[in-house]
């Protein structure tokens, strides 16, 4: 495990059964200048969970992707992936660092509450995110965060900041201006009809900021 740095577009992996076909799109996705990848299922068992992560892994290793592992610290220490993504009902950051190691990365969700940005720095947070910042069809019940939040949170925070929630290459664009460092995105990449090609099109988002 090496550190990498947390920045372009962060692809969050849909909730697949399948997992040569999750393996198809994402290689995609990668080919189309995905920079890190966080596999998250809600609905998986935990033997699916271990195969798929286990394969995401051999793939980013691939590609030079990194990996991050949503809520399940023990299972990004089991696959050797980069990091996890904890949420707020998710365990402490202290306590996913023993699981990880210091060089393990920690990305925590704020959601529209900078102070909590704040807290999880305190505790040892390697990067956070804040959204929904659009509608979003994954979470339609997700709080609503502001772009002048993103704004204000970016000037400050000297760690990487994610925006997540209903994020197009066609608003990304306002959230890249305003701050981000990296954009998460699910369903505007795995429901395009050319997924390489809407990697593509976030990936040049950062090429114009």
């Amino acid at each position: 495990m090496k550190r990498r740095g947390i920045e372009g577009l962060y692809a969050i992996t849909p909730d697949d059964p399948d997992t040569a076909r999750l393996l198809n799109q994402v290689e995609q996705a990668l080919r189309g200048g995905a920079r890190i990848l966080q596999y998250r299922n809600k609905s998986a068992y935990a033997d699916l969970r271990q195969q798929q992560a286990s394969a995401l892994r051999e793939l980013t290793y691939r590609f030079d992707t990194t990996f991050i592992v949503n809520d399940d610290a023990a299972l990004a220490a089991a696959v050797g992936a980069d990091g996890v993504h904890i949420g707020g009902g998710d365990g402490s950051v202290a306590t996913t660092r023993k699981l990880l190691g210091k060089d393990g990365i920690i990305g925590v969700s704020c959601y529209n509450r900078p102070p909590l940005a704040q807290e999880a720095l305190r505790q040892g947070a390697d990067y956070v995110a804040f959204g929904a910042f659009f509608p979003s069809s994954v979470k339609p019940d997700a709080v609503c965060a502001e772009v002048s939040m993103l704004q204000a949170a970016r000037q400050e925070l000297d760690v990487p900041v994610v925006a997540i929630g209903g994020i197009t290459s066609q608003n990304g664009a306002a959230l890249v201006q305003a701050g981000a460092d990296a954009l998460a995105v699910i369903s505007a990449l795995w429901n395009a009809p050319d997924i390489a090609q809407a990697a593509r099109e976030f990936d040049n988002l950062f090429d114009k900021a």
